[in-house]
């Protein structure tokens, strides 16, 4: 077998790296489809399945609570018994589960399936980010790497509704998980000839305690902020959140405790990694929010299917996918923390467009809006994302690794919540003093609870009631979107007053810096056949 030799510290990679981080787009670019690929096949297994309402809404979640959960642990494994190893054993349990996911013959079967998906997932985008720390030991190549690799991001979103789109025109619902098994057999395939092997020769075993604290902490920190964002201030989710802060308390002392941690919390000392996920947590926050209403506007407002909807937003994502391999570029010349902030500010424009939308057909409104904020966001993504790797010690690259998707999925999680949460407010004052007064009581209190409900109450009304009704539920529904585009760009302006501040000290990507670099340790990696 043909063995992929790493470059030396500095040195530039050659074709072989080049190659390999092609291998590498592949699981992003997969996983990236398998999000937006189920939302257009739910109607489909629906009818097929019959899940309960609960059940519909595991098929939909466990997936992404599973990734959140495991990213931590599949990240510090891979520091341990080799990057390149722990993708090859995620690409073959993603191909079974997808497979097992294409022919399940109950909601229960696509449920256990789903969550294998999310813990093999969590596998995959780790050590692949990881391995280009080793491939690109270059610093202006990396960042062009990451850059890279983040757009496979944005290029499954594009590509997800049509290939979807067309799998279910002409086959079953399961065909749309079987997009996960050739891709992962090219991995199989080409991995061992392009992607080197590299580990932590010194690591000690994985803390089983502490990969049960960590999953004891996620999944019940994101699930209550999930439930806050539907349900509101209620008991439960208030509940689950604080049990999951408790148990991170737990988990962050026996990390201080340990040789060989799970997550090396010293790691936080470094300000520049820990402002650039602070950035990155708060960031994506905002875009979870605003996104949140988006589609449910595009959908429930303007009356497109998911299908109809994803390709409306395929051009915004395409530009995303343009503008995450130009920032690198950019970086070399301008210091990272100018060029985040700008974006911010830039998507914080996109924004105060939205804060315009009617709820009069405002399709073209809330595209251009759109547009703009997904010009602003990708620098965020890949210049907090390198910063993160490049101030992290090498052996811990792993790791280090799995904290940018662990901070978007809490940012996301937390924005749904909050930002759902006002803008679900704002509707129910506004729709409460403009419903008619012949629909009834319980009729009424349903619509008062979302947009879909109004909308499933108006077609068991009298025609015209209804149509009066609804008008009225998405003028309310309007009006929650352009309050919270507006808090949102406001959080966004301070989050690049913020960046300003805290990461001064950063230079252009290429020129070092003593905060930049991580320091040199006793730790060193290990090549292996």
């Amino acid at each position: 077998m043909s063995v992929a030799h790493p470059p030396r510290s500095g040195e530039r990679a050659g074709t072989r790296e080049w190659l390999g981080l092609a291998v590498l787009f592949l699981p992003v670019l997969l996983l990236a489809l398998d999000n937006t690929v189920l939302f257009l096949a739910l109607p489909h297994l629906s009818a097929d399945l019959e899940p309960t309402g609960p059940q519909m809404l595991w098929i939909m979640d466990i997936y992404g609570f599973m990734i959140a959960g495991f990213l931590i642990t599949m990240g510090t494994l891979g520091d341990r018994i080799g990057r390149r190893r722990l993708l090859m054993i995620g690409a073959v349990t993603f191909g079974l589960a997808s497979l097992a996911a294409a022919y399940s013959t109950s909601a229960e079967m696509l449920i256990l399936t789903r969550a294998l998906l999310g813990v093999t997932a969590a596998t995959l985008m780790p050590s692949s980010l990881a391995l280009i720390s080793n491939m690109f030991t270059d610093r202006k190549q990396r960042a062009l790497a990451i850059g890279v690799w983040m757009a496979a991001f944005s290029g499954g979103a594009i590509l997800g509704p049509v290939v979807g789109g067309v799998l279910l025109e002409w086959f079953w619902w399961g065909s749309v998980f079987l997009l996960g098994v050739p891709v992962m057999v090219l991995l199989l395939a080409l991995g061992p000839f392009l992607l080197p092997e590299y580990r932590n020769p010194d690591a000690g075993r994985v803390d089983f305690p502490s990969v049960l604290l960590s999953l004891a902490a996620i999944l019940p920190f994101i699930y209550g902020f999930k439930e806050l964002a539907k349900d509101g201030f209620a008991a439960t989710p208030i509940l689950l959140i604080a049990a999951g802060a408790v148990v991170g308390v737990v988990f962050g002392r026996r990390q201080l405790a340990l040789d060989d941690p799970l997550l090396d919390l010293r790691l936080f000392v470094n300000r520049s990694f820990s402002a650039a996920l602070g950035i990155m947590l708060i960031g994506m926050g905002t875009i979870g929010g605003v996104y949140l209403f988006v589609t449910q506007y595009l959908q429930l407002v303007e009356g497109l299917s998911p299908l109809q909807a994803g390709l409306r937003i395929a051009p915004a994502a395409m530009l995303e996918m343009i503008v995450a391999v130009l920032v690198p570029l950019l970086a070399r010349r301008l210091p990272p923390p100018h060029i985040v902030a700008t974006g911010l500010v830039v998507m914080a424009a996109g924004l105060l467009v939205l804060t315009q939308v009617d709820s009069a057909p405002g399709l073209g409104l809330l595209l251009s809006g759109m547009f703009v904020v997904f010009l602003g966001t990708a620098p965020l993504m890949v210049l907090s994302t390198d910063l993160v790797i490049a101030t992290a010690p090498a052996e811990r690259a792993g790791s280090a690794a799995a904290l940018p998707e662990v901070s978007g999925e809490f940012g996301i999680a937390m924005g749904v919540a909050s930002l759902g949460s006002l803008g679900t407010v704002v509707y129910s004052s506004g729709l409460s003093g403009n419903l008619p007064a012949a629909v009834p009581a319980e009729m009424a209190e349903m619509a008062r609870e979302s947009l879909a409900g109004a909308t499933s109450v108006a077609g068991q009304l009298p025609a015209e009631l209804g149509a009066e009704m609804l008008d009225a539920a998405r003028k309310a529904f309007t009006d929650g979107l352009n309050t919270t585009s507006a808090v949102s760009a406001g959080l966004l302006v301070g989050l690049a007053i913020l960046t300003m501040t805290l990461l001064r000290h950063v230079r252009p990507i290429g020129q070092t810096h003593d905060d930049q670099e991580p320091a040199t340790g006793p730790h060193t990696e290990k090549e292996e056949a």
